[in-house]
């Protein structure tokens, strides 16, 4: 199991569409995938439950990931939050 804490750093935060994104990525692996935020932890790879976290830019969210391909998937979703999600800012 590997656990990586970062922080939401594009303008809008976890929006629709940077949940989306963030959804993709998590399912594009076999790991079991949490995102933990604001007290509570959810399936990364289910947007309705992401979308719940109300992750604002700023926030503090932990990625946990164990399975077969855990460490790709904690790559790839650093990347993915590390890079504005795709948005630039």
């Amino acid at each position: 199991m590997i656990r990586r804490q970062l922080f939401i750093i594009n303008k809008l935060g976890l929006h629709a569409r940077a949940t989306a994104k963030l959804v993709a990525t998590a399912s594009a692996h076999q790991s079991k995938i949490r995102i933990a935020g604001k007290g509570r932890e959810v399936d990364a790879k289910n947007i309705m439950q992401v979308m719940m976290l109300a992750a604002s830019q700023g926030t503090e969210v932990e990625l946990i990931a164990d399975g077969d391909d855990e460490q790709q998937a904690i790559i790839a979703l650093t990347e993915l939050i590390n890079d504005y999600f795709g948005e630039g800012e």
